[in-house]
Parts: structure tokens; sequence; C-alpha cells
């Protein structure tokens, strides 16, 4: 893992609850195809979480001594490569932007995102992150498909570069106009390749995914292994039925 590079205008306002709607239309949504169980995509998540993240938005429902017990890290793991503004593994992740000044520069504090993926689902942070396209007419110049006039900035765009949106118009019988997302055209090459940078982003979504319930994953095994109990005592419970009442007629 790597330390925390700066952070420009990082995240702000990222992924403001919203429907996952484009620019005047509906865009349909690629699916994340995360997996809880794979360790290592959850631990870079983590990485790129704190390095990229975590300089606008806390997720205070996650501790960091939850996130080594889960993630198979140590404390010294977590001290050098995750805790950059923390001191003990108790606390939870807090955001380095200061929320008055936040709220200043952006309107409103950027979200806290423990529960984002929960709220929005997967495959709306996944597609978000890998859907800013350059608008001359946003503050920020970029937008994005999926959360349109968001106040983000695009700050991984070192990682993806820049990109333009082709939408087309069509004129509905009523007269309105309905306005479709039809892709990308790169603009600009970033430090990563197409598949580099969704993997970058999947790892991300992964790890947001986790802090939103870190118990899933267990509470999942343990639920089969309640339906099994209950299977075997139905058939327990069937067969003392059958020997009690055998002679009744």
């Amino acid at each position: 893992m790597t330390k925390i590079k700066s952070i420009t205008a990082a995240l702000a306002l990222c992924i403001i609850a919203s429907h996952a709607m484009a620019a005047g239309g509906g865009t349909q949504l690629e699916p994340s195809e995360i997996d809880l169980d794979n360790v290592a995509s959850l631990q870079r998540g983590a990485r790129n979480y704190m390095n990229y993240c975590s300089g606008c938005h806390s997720a205070q429902y996650m501790r960091f001594n939850t996130i080594g017990k889960k993630l198979d890290l140590s404390e010294e793991q977590l001290i050098d490569n995750l805790m950059f503004n923390a001191e003990k593994t108790f606390e939870t992740i807090r955001s380095a932007m200061p929320a008055d000044k936040a709220a200043r520069w952006f309107g409103q504090p950027p979200p806290d995102l423990s529960l984002m993926a929960r709220a929005r689902g997967a495959d709306y942070v996944y597609n978000f992150l890998k859907g800013f396209y350059v608008s001359p007419d946003s503050p920020t110049g970029v937008d994005n498909v999926v959360l349109a006039g968001t106040s983000m900035p695009h700050v991984l765009w070192e990682l993806q570069g820049y990109q333009t949106a082709n939408f087309s118009r069509h004129e509905n019988d009523d007269g309105s106009v309905t306005t479709t997302f039809e892709g990308f055209d790169q603009l600009t090459a970033g430090s990563m390749d197409a598949e580099d940078y969704d993997d970058f982003v999947r790892d991300t979504t992964n790890f947001l995914a986790f802090i939103a319930e870190p118990i899933r994953q267990d509470r999942r095994r343990l639920g089969v292994w309640v339906i099994m109990f209950l299977i075997f005592f139905f058939i327990l419970a069937t067969q003392l039925k059958k020997q009690i009442w055998k002679d009744v007629k």
C-alpha cells in the first residue's frame, strides 16, 4: 500500500443521493461484479479509499480495528498504511477536510460514505466513479453521466484521463426532448489503461460495499448453518411425531 498523496479538492460532495440518471436521460448501470470474499481486492480498496477519498469523506461507522480484523491486516500495517489522521486503531475514519470549510467551498459538507454503497448500491458507486466527462458548463470542468450536475471534481483524472460523453437527443410526440447517453470518447490518456482503471474502481467499490455492512459475509455463512439446523430439526421432529403417534388411529 502506498502513502497518501496530495489531494486537491478531493471527492467533494461525492455520490450525493440522487437517481441514477444521466444528463436529461437514464443511463444503464454496468454491473460492478464486486467480490466481498476477495480479501486482496478489499485491501487494495482500503488503500484506494484512504489515498483518494478520506481527504474529504468520513466513514464514521467504520473503525480501523474492524478493517484490520476483517481484512487480515496487522496493527502495524493499519498504522503504517491506512491511519493517516488517526492515532488509535479503535478510532473511526474521519475526513481530513474541516466540515465548515467544506460547506463554504462546496455548499455543504461532503457526505459520509459509510453506508453509501448500501443506500445506492455497488453498481451506482462503480458507474459514478467511471462516469466523469469534460463539461465546459460545469464549475469544476466535468460532469457525470450517473449524477448530472455533480459538484465533485474528477479527482481520479490522473488515473483515468479525461473523456467526453456522447448524447443523442430524441424529440417525442408530445414535443418533449429525451437525451440518451451513448458512450464515451477518450480525450486524454491517464496513467492507467481502461482495464486497470476498471479494476481500481472495482476494488474501491468493493471496499465501500464492505464498510457498508462488515458482517454481511459472516451473517450469510451463519445463515447457512441456521438453515441446515432448521432442516435437521424439521426431519427430527417429523420422525419423532411419527414414533409418538404410530399406535393412534
